[in-house]
């Protein structure tokens, strides 16, 4: 299974929404549900899902779908 199809699941499960309005582009300010909370929700969820642990000071970065699968090769996840 791909990172990109991982991170969908997870995005689906913790933000509550489809799996298929998830895509390469999707932002935070794409989905309603992705808000402060649902943010720090799905931190942890990447943390979990993935063995990372993500700094506090990433989280800001990591905004939407390309912004963490970038992150994620730069973790030697693909």
């Amino acid at each position: 299974m791909s990172a990109f199809d991982r991170l969908r699941g997870a995005m689906s499960a913790t933000l509550k929404i489809p799996a298929d309005t998830i895509t390469d582009t999707t932002k935070d300010k794409d989905v309603a549900a992705w808000d402060s909370l649902g943010h720090v929700n799905l931190m942890m969820t990447l943390e979990q899902t993935f063995g990372v642990f993500l700094e506090v000071e990433d989280f800001a970065k990591l905004n939407s779908v390309p912004a963490i699968l970038g992150y994620l090769r730069g973790q030697g996840i693909e």
